[in-house]
């Protein structure tokens, strides 16, 4: 398990020091196959900051165009959030039946043939294509995927393609307001994020590794295994400690870089989440008031900030 922890860092650090690092943990702790959660803590952030060192001096691309890049990973995997449980059973033909997110017949199924049951897809397709595309680098191929998603939600109530019960289905985004699919400031964000990374520089996007899709593929199973909908309450929390985790990693890397780009996502999805708080507000779920809320989401912004800053100003006085 402690070969685990150590994934957190990244391979060239693994190849040169990963071998001293088990060596440590195991006269440590012997007998142990995982450390305590203090040093386990450690090992994490210890990982987070190398890989954040090496990416911000990495000078193949601008920090801006990466910070542009991590934000429409964030917004396409928020998209893709609600719709987790309906493309797993899609991609293996379960018919759940009634545990469907928003899918009250079974006709939206394109194996369900018969009278009056269209062949429809799962709008959830759309920003997994495109989630996996801007892993791999390829704007060119999320352009289309995050454009088709603008005019689904667009078309909203007359396109029939994916199902007008699915493209209504609910996503609580933990303490969040619900964002829907004719909800367009999540998939209009998306598509222009989009367009920026395939117009400006395309070939030098960062590629991430098909290594990466693994907590997809989880998280796939366990909603779709468990029945898990977005609107379900053992949902919501899990989806609660996702959120959290990605603000912590999101400041740890600008403490130990100094650099803005994380600063970049964070803001997009604080942006897409406000929005929805304040244009819907009857449709919030009431885990808290809606100020209440709407300061968390912000609250981050100005704590990178301020974490960037130290950081810069530490590193000037640090030079000789």
């Amino acid at each position: 398990m402690n070969r685990l922890l150590l994934a957190t860092y990244p391979a060239s650090h693994r190849s040169r020091h990963g071998d001293e690092l088990l060596n440590c943990l195991a006269e440590a702790y012997p007998g142990r196959s995982w450390p305590p959660p203090r040093e386990t803590a450690a090992l994490l952030r210890g990982g987070l900051e190398v890989r954040a060192r090496t990416v911000a001096d990495d000078p193949a691309r601008p920090w801006w165009l990466d910070g542009i890049h991590l934000a429409a990973l964030v917004l396409a995997a928020l998209a893709l959030i609600p719709y987790l449980q309906d493309v797993w059973h899609w991609a293996l033909r379960i018919d759940p039946g009634d545990q469907a997110i928003s899918f009250h017949f079974s006709g939206w199924y394109p194996w369900a043939d018969g009278p009056g049951r269209p062949r429809l897809l799962p709008y959830g397709l759309l920003p997994l294509v495109c989630l996996v595309a801007l892993l791999r680098g390829r704007a060119w191929l999320a352009l289309p995927a995050s454009a088709a998603m603008v005019w689904a939600g667009a078309t909203f109530g007359g396109n029939t393609l994916f199902g007008t019960e699915g493209m209504a289905g609910l996503g609580y985004y933990g303490l969040g307001a619900p964002l829907t699919v004719h909800d367009l400031m999540l998939s209009g964000t998306l598509a222009a994020a989009c367009a920026v990374l395939a117009f400006r520089r395309p070939g030098r996007l960062r590629r991430h590794t098909f290594g990466w899709l693994v907590p997809v593929v989880l998280a796939m199973f366990v909603a779709g295994g468990l029945h898990l909908v977005a609107i379900s309450p053992a949902f919501q929390r899990g989806l609660f400690v996702v959120e959290v985790a990605g603000l912590l990693a999101a400041w740890v890397a600008t403490a130990a870089t100094g650099d803005h780009r994380w600063l970049i996502p964070v803001a997009a999805f604080a942006f897409v989440r406000g929005q929805a708080i304040v244009v819907r507000p009857s449709g919030f779920m009431g885990s808290l008031p809606n100020l209440v809320v709407l300061l968390l989401l912000v609250a981050p912004l100005p704590a990178l900030a301020i974490a960037a800053q130290r950081r810069q100003r530490r590193t000037v006085l640090e030079l000789p």
